[in-house]
């Protein structure tokens, strides 16, 4: 096994994350029907791959002869790392940047059998074919050109990193800020809908006993009971009407409400400050992300991505 240098390090890093960002934008761009520069960062590399490659390599590079346990190492080395990435970006961002809640024996949507089986199987073609024209171009590099290399790209990917996760914590707060409207409507239609029945109780019941409290006096009185029960129907059906009324008035109500509430849901997401339009960006490179905690609004923001394509 060849002993590599840090600079040396670096390059591999970078170029499996480069062949990454080809693949995975390449197979989501398919799957969409149009181009997805797919990605947590704005350039052409997915940190997960470099990381998974650089992770394989040291792992399997002292057996690469072995192939069986190149694939099983490889195999336990990349799916532990895509765990380990996928939980903490979650418990970051509140946003799993891929999901395979959907594949059978998936645990917490992080990693599954299928994605596990494909990483061994990358494992054994990086090391037996990718890396070997790889590692030879990269050893004929001068040493004072690697270390240049590698300075300059480590630069770059931290700039990029770093404006990336500032767009990705942007798009954590606005899928708060609608989930937040969201629970306000929905507290505000229970709201309505208590008082509705409520106040349509009360009037049911007030209606009702009007008749019986005329007809009693009337009795008493022995005085016009005519007039009195012409008094008690009409004063019973202005009752009902009023019953019949009052909900459609909170419903109309509720329905203005609601109206109120798309109209600010809209010009959240109509906005073109510079915060949210970081925050689409994150998106669209992630079409696939997924989340617990704000489902119904993520995927309210995905159809918004999609019309604003």
């Amino acid at each position: 096994m060849n002993v590599y240098t840090l600079s040396q390090w670096l390059l591999f890093f970078f170029l499996y994350s480069f062949f990454g960002w080809i693949w995975e934008s390449c197979y989501v761009s398919l799957r969409k029907h149009r181009w997805v520069n797919r990605g947590f960062m704005h350039g052409p590399m997915l940190p997960l791959y470099g990381s998974g490659a650089v992770s394989v390599l040291i792992i399997t590079l002292p057996v690469r002869d072995n192939l069986p346990l190149v694939f099983i190492m490889g195999m336990i080395g990349a799916t532990l790392l895509e765990f380990f990435t996928g939980m903490v970006m979650e418990s970051l961002f509140h946003v799993r940047y891929w999901d395979y809640s959907h594949l059978k024996f998936n645990v917490k949507g992080y990693i599954c059998p299928v994605a596990s089986l494909c990483w061994g199987v990358f494992s054994i073609m990086m090391v037996k074919v990718v890396h070997i024209p790889i590692e030879e171009v990269i050893l004929k590099i001068p040493m004072a050109i690697a270390d240049g290399l590698a300075f300059v790209l480590t630069v770059v990917a931290a700039v990029d990193f770093t404006q990336s996760f500032n767009e990705a914590m942007d798009m954590k707060k606005m899928l708060a800020q609608l989930d937040e409207t969201k629970v306000q409507i929905r507290k505000l239609q229970e709201r309505i809908r208590e008082a509705s029945e409520e106040m349509s109780e009360k009037l049911r019941t007030a209606a009702g006993g009007v008749p019986e409290k005329l007809r009693s006096a009337a009795a008493t009185a022995g005085e016009m009971p005519g007039r009195l029960r012409t008094a008690a129907g009409d004063r019973s059906e202005k009752l009902r009407t009023a019953a019949g009324d009052v909900p459609e008035k909170l419903r109309l109500e509720l329905a203005e409400l609601k109206e109120n509430a798309a109209k600010e849901l809209q010009k959240i997401l109509s906005r073109s400050d510079e915060t949210h339009a970081g925050a689409m960006k994150q998106l669209r490179r992630n079409p696939t992300a997924a989340s617990s905690r704000f489902k119904d609004v993520l995927e309210e923001l995905k159809k918004y991505t999609e019309k604003d394509k």
